[in-house]
């Protein structure tokens, strides 16, 4: 599938090189160097140049590069860079040009090993840390029988997990965490990433039984299953997924890895669940002065509450003064970002929170260009909550062992620049 594979630091230095095919010579480093480095005007991350095709991904000052002659699918090269740079983040923290520096042999150690001739082989972490140490190279022999183990795992049916894990306390914690996007004015696109994010601390090879809601709808073309139900765009499961049975019954059976992983991520864009609705209400009075009312209601149960719900409220670019009034929480003006800030530490479920202004405006500016009224934006978290309306069902752990686990189940819905109503 690749060709080659390289990582260049913002000058366009070379600083990590493996070649895999003889159709290549490192020369082709120089091409990526004049063609994208040194490029401002280049913003695709997948550059064609005659038969070959640069995919890129930008990381702090660093452009971890692959490149092929063939149609690969590149779904599947950004995803090989992409846990590429996991892997380094937990061996040593960070990915910068210091840090490929300091462990230029561990570097060279870890891309030989998941990816051979191109092809891309074993990228669990927890896999790679067992035979991989911190060091570049391994600093103690490995036993006959741990060695044995290691390849079993790496060459087994399930190589994302140890078979002899151990823990006092067997604890899985689930948690449901979804970003809501939301463009609104008369028309509402409302949007939902989801992602369920676990925690294994379960002992031997547990089998888990994971449920979702009844009606959960993954094809709409198969027919919607109603008003109430939820319907999933598209979704991806981690490796370690049985999708036979999710199929099925919509229940998710699996043998976790170790410690933390991503067991599913969504998308929902209909029914979605709106946290908070705004009703901004702007006059402009004259040319000198313009008017605010902005009225936030909280849409969920009174037994729920949004926590760190920052509104940022634009105003005219010509804005000398802005008078706010609140009676929950915080406001000011900030001239140097030409907003109102409204902070609210906490919103009960149901209540409304009431927001006013006056903006006193220059009227010296001959040439006054005419207010472009960007969108409020809106940041906010809301626990046990979900904008698509997916719940878990049931956790359930089997262990030959018999023991008892304990399971947590948390729900998020947050929103993060992404949460915008025009007025």
């Amino acid at each position: 599938m690749l060709s080659a594979f390289f990582i260049f630091n913002q000058k366009g230095e070379v600083l990590i090189s493996r070649l895999y095919r003889t159709d290549f010579k490192r020369s082709i480093a120089d091409v990526f160097r004049i063609q994208v480095v040194s490029n401002s005007d280049v913003r695709s991350p997948i550059i064609t140049l005659g038969s070959t095709s640069f995919f890129h991904v930008r990381i702090n000052n660093l452009y971890v590069v692959a490149v092929t002659k063939t149609n690969a699918n590149a779904a599947l090269v950004f995803e090989f860079c992409y846990r590429f740079i996991n892997i380094c983040k937990s061996y040593f923290g960070k990915i910068d040009e210091e840090a490929i520096k300091n462990n230029f042999a561990l570097v060279y150690e870890l891309i030989d090993e998941i990816c051979d001739f191109g092809y891309p082989q074993n990228s669990e972490i927890d896999t790679l840390k067992s035979y991989i140490t911190t060091e570049s190279v391994v600093s103690q022999n490995i036993p006959a029988d741990e060695s044995s183990k290691i390849t079993s795992q790496a060459t087994g049916a399930i190589s994302w997990r140890r078979p002899d894990v151990k823990y006092k306390k067997n604890e899985a914690f689930v948690d449901v965490i979804e970003t809501v996007n939301l463009s609104m004015s008369n028309v509402l696109r409302a949007e939902v990433d989801g992602h369920i994010m676990m925690r294994a601390y379960l002992s031997g090879t547990p089998e888990c039984k994971f449920g979702l809601n009844d009606k959960l709808v993954i094809d709409k073309s198969q027919g919607g299953g109603g008003g109430d139900a939820v319907e999933l765009d598209d979704c991806r499961f981690h490796q370690c997924v049985r999708l036979n049975e999710f199929d099925a019954t919509r229940t998710i059976s699996f043998i976790p890895p170790d410690g933390e992983f991503e067991l599913m991520g969504y998308r929902s864009t209909s029914n979605v669940k709106l946290p908070l609705r705004v009703i901004p209400t702007v006059t402009e009075v004259g040319s000198g002065q313009v008017n605010y009312d902005v009225v936030v209601k909280a849409n969920f149960s009174n037994k729920l509450a949004a926590t760190n719900v920052v509104l940022r409220i634009p105003t005219p670019l010509n804005t000398t003064t802005a008078d706010c009034k609140v009676a929950t929480g915080k406001a000011k003006y900030a001239p140097s970002e030409n907003v109102m800030i409204w902070k609210i530490p906490r919103i009960q479920g149901g209540q409304e929170c009431i927001f006013s202004a006056t903006a006193i405006l220059t009227t010296s500016v001959t040439n006054r260009q005419v207010w472009a009224r960007p969108p409020i934006d809106v940041d906010f978290q809301v626990l046990m909550f979900t904008a698509s309306g997916l719940i878990v069902r049931f956790l359930k752990v089997f262990e030959k062992t018999s023991y008892q686990s304990i399971k947590w189940v948390r729900y998020l819905t947050k929103a993060s620049g992404g949460y915008q109503i025009r007025f």
